[in-house]
């Protein structure tokens, strides 16, 4: 896991300040010059900014805002290019034009080389790709932002394929995700129309989610427990995988022999049924939502592939999502009330599901929710696409300053993409009608008589803690009143721009009476006439002289600079 420093100790340090200023030359290269004037970055690296071309060229400024956006991060690597990923699925933090020009960001870089893969597997597991396996290809089949896949062969002629992670990549990602921080803390700082979304709380978010995705060991387990959900299901094939042969920074798995599910024509060619891998596929999307609360949060036809039998197989589990069983509940309440047109639980449904950015009009809300039962509540089961119905309800929670909880955006997205690639391979395929038998099982499982009386016993268990504690809290928080050891914290909030103006200015301090000692200094040796001399001159006071006066160039620039004297 990131460890994300505070955000007022960003970009003091020597490392953040070089990536910094790289940050800043894109986002002026870019035309993003308004942004960072507006986030007064120039307080926090006043040395820096000086030295940068702050005009995009020509062609780039012809670019929409959008596409420049979407070059920013690909220019800025991995770690911004799986946030630009984040933000097009998240409606209510970016507008529609953003999405669409981030969903195409492309996480594709060289690879890197086979002596750097050698020297991880050294430092891994002890040896080299060439002692590990029968046969290794030094020639990558692909290569991201976070490491690159090998196809190799083992020992006993398994046909395997091996993830290496990107050398340096996790201090790469970790002081990125710092800047990050910094920037998010500034947005809150001086960006009213973004406070609302607590872009810290995002970035937050988006590291935990980052540190799961590079760490294979994560991503092995995440396999291993997929496997286990679908051990007995015929209709899916889950790689084996090689704990032996693994480590956090590298990952052996099988060797998958399929078609991409994003290749109909020669699924068809080949006689494969595709209206039933369609249902199959959306079917099993749903048990790993509904069922398990443990899904596959990017199936998009790249990580499908169809094996013979028409048996289904997904790759790549580095992005993970989770539901918990209120949650599963919360939402199956939701859609089943809209679908059905029942308007008076919709409303109690989406505020369930929800976090409150602001004040919410209830009665407008409602009225807007009616809206949308309208919409769909008299249409035939075979016109209602999930994917719309997902996008109308985003699109409306925005409207009200409502926004969902992270793992439900990985729900939608997962269902949105899932019926997409469904779709693409039978255009008959139903998902709503899908997906009721496993919303209407989840309801009839909270009815059951031994699931109420375990949530009787737990809410009782609870009731029964909180009793017995409470005397003793009680008396702890009487002792202290009584001791005079009550403690109130304070936390103050918009300081950082105060503590960064103080230290601008005592830097300013520091540098004149240095500047000043330098004069005086160079005066004193060229009254006491100290060789040795050039053209009458001693060299040393010349030199004194000469520094002052670049120091002092460089103090009157940076005060004109920032327009304060």
């Amino acid at each position: 896991m990131f460890s994300i420093k505070k955000l007022g100790a960003i970009g003091r340090t020597y490392r953040h300040l070089n990536r910094y200023q790289r940050i800043l030359r894109v986002l002026f290269k870019y035309g993003f010059n308004d942004l960072v004037d507006r986030l007064h970055i120039d307080q926090y690296l006043e040395s820096g900014l000086q030295m940068i071309n702050r005009k995009p060229r020509e062609q780039i400024a012809r670019l929409s805002r959008p596409e420049r956006l979407r070059l920013v991060f690909e220019e800025l690597g991995p770690t911004f290019i799986k946030l630009g990923q984040l933000l097009s699925t998240r409606p209510d933090l970016i507008p529609a034009e953003y999405l669409d020009e981030l969903a195409r960001l492309q996480d594709e870089v060289p690879p890197f080389s086979l002596a750097e893969v050698h020297a991880i597997f050294r430092e891994e597991l002890g040896r080299s790709p060439d002692e590990v396996f029968h046969y290794f290809d030094a020639e990558p089949l692909a290569a991201a932002s976070i490491g690159q896949v090998h196809r190799a062969r083992l020992d006993s002629g398994a046909e395997v394929v091996v993830k290496v992670q990107r050398p340096d990549i996790e201090n790469v990602i970790a002081v990125d995700l710092e800047i990050l921080a910094h920037l998010a803390g500034l947005m809150e700082q001086y960006l009213e129309e973004v406070q609302g979304h607590r872009p810290t709380a995002i970035v937050q978010e988006f590291a935990r989610s980052l540190s799961r995705e590079i760490d294979f060991a994560v991503e092995l387990a995440n396999v291993q427990r997929f496997a286990r959900q679908f051990k007995n299901n015929a209709a899916i094939h889950v790689p084996l995988v090689y704990p032996e042969l693994s480590t956090p920074r590298v990952l052996v798995m099988e060797y998958v022999l399929g078609i991409k599910a994003s290749m109909a024509g020669q699924l068809r060619e080949q006689g494969y049924d595709l209206p039933l891998i369609a249902e199959r596929g959306a079917t099993l999307v749903m048990e790993q939502i509904f069922v398990h609360g443990f899904f596959h949060a990017d199936p998009h036809p790249g990580n499908l592939f169809i094996l013979p039998d028409n048996v289904v197989c997904f790759i790549d589990f580095g992005q993970m999502g989770r539901l918990s069983r209120k949650d599963r509940e919360d939402f199956t309440d939701l859609v089943l009330d809209l679908v059905a047109g029942d308007e008076r639980t919709v409303v109690e449904g989406v505020l369930k599901v929800t976090v409150q950015l602001g004040e919410v009009d209830r009665e407008s809300l409602g009225r807007d929710l009616g809206g949308l039962v309208d919409l769909y509540l008299y249409r035939p089961l075979g016109e209602l696409e999930a994917g719309r119905i997902l996008q109308d309800l985003l699109d409306l929670v925005t409207r009200h300053k409502l926004t969902f909880k992270p793992a439900f955006y990985q729900m939608m997205k997962a269902l949105s993409t899932g019926e997409g690639v469904g779709l693409m391979l039978d255009p008959k395929l139903e998902l709503i009608r899908l997906a009721r038998p496993f919303m209407r099982r989840i309801r009839l499982e909270r009815m059951r008589p031994a699931r109420l009386a375990e949530e009787i016993a737990r809410t009782g268990s609870g009731y029964l803690q909180l009793l017995r504690e409470l005397p003793e809290e009680l008396r702890t928080i009487l002792r202290q009143l009584r001791g005079g050891r009550m403690r109130i914290e304070f936390e103050h909030r918009g300081l950082q721009a105060l503590g960064a103006a103080l230290d601008r200015v005592s830097n300013r301090i520091a540098f004149a009476i240095v500047l000043a000692a330098l004069i005086v200094g160079s005066s004193l040796i060229v009254l006491s006439d100290i060789p040795p001399h050039w053209h009458d001159i001693p060299v040393i006071g010349l030199l004194g002289f000469l520094v002052a006066g670049i120091m002092g160039f460089w103090l009157l620039l940076s005060i004109i600079r920032h327009g304060r004297m």
